[in-house]
This record gives C-alpha cells, structure tokens and sequence, in this order.
C-alpha cells in the first residue's frame, strides 16, 4: 500500500472521526472522503495495515462502489505493480457492517496467485489497447 500520508489532502480529521477511530491515522491507516470520478459524489474510504494484511474498504452513502471507483482508489491508495483483490467469500462468512461497502486485500507476506493472462485475452501492446479503449 502506498504511504497514506500522501492522501493527507482526502483524510479526515475531524472531531467525529477522530473520537470515532480515537486518532485520524498514519502513514498506514486513516479515514479519507475522495470524490467520485464518475460524479464527484463522496466515496468513503477507511485504510488499515494489520495482521498480514492491507485493506481498504469503500462506501457510498446511496449505492455500492462500481468498477471505476474500485479502479481509482486501487490507483490512489496500492502502488501500481501491488495485486490487490475483492473477495467473495462463502455466504456462511459474509459479515456485512454497511450495505454499500466493497473492500480491497492484499496480503503482507504472499503474492496473491493470478491466472494465466491468456485465459482473460490476448496481450495487447499499451497503444493497441489505448486504440482499442478509444472504440468502446
């Protein structure tokens, strides 16, 4: 996970927070507000670093998160050669604290395991795939 610290600008740090959490974070951890890419909307996002793990949980206050907004805070809060994974664990396990709240994993101490990249297509070159984003 990146340093946290860089995302000072989006943590919060208010009286709610920080007598919620009882401090507004770290270089590893922390609560931060970031507006939607999609519409500028707030995303909700808490961080933390323990037990093996890196995680990030996302929310919104009318719907679940969609790709793009997974996308861009796996791109603001993971350095851009970390995998990072949702899980969908069995239902027997699910704990659900808000129903508008998808999380990010990734594991201290493994490389998460990938399939084969020709399972999901062809490679591309980065300008083959640029011209082909510009179709879609």
């Amino acid at each position: 996970m990146r340093d946290l610290l860089q995302l000072n600008p989006y943590r919060c740090t208010d009286k709610g927070t920080v007598s919620q959490f009882g401090w507004a974070g770290d270089h590893s951890c922390g609560a931060f507000v970031v507006p939607s890419a999609i519409d500028k909307a707030r995303l909700m996002i808490v961080a933390s670093s323990g037990m093996g793990w890196d995680h990030v949980s996302v929310s919104r206050s009318n719907r679940c998160p969609n790709w793009p907004e997974m996308d861009q805070v796996r791109h603001l809060f993971f350095e851009e050669d970390e995998t990072v994974m949702q899980l969908h664990i069995p239902a027997a396990d699910n704990i659900n604290m808000h129903p508008n709240c998808l999380h990010l994993w990734r594991p201290h101490k493994q490389e998460i395991p990938r399939p084969p990249s020709e399972m999901v297509g062809p490679s591309l070159s980065r300008q083959a795939q640029a011209a082909m984003e510009e179709q879609i």
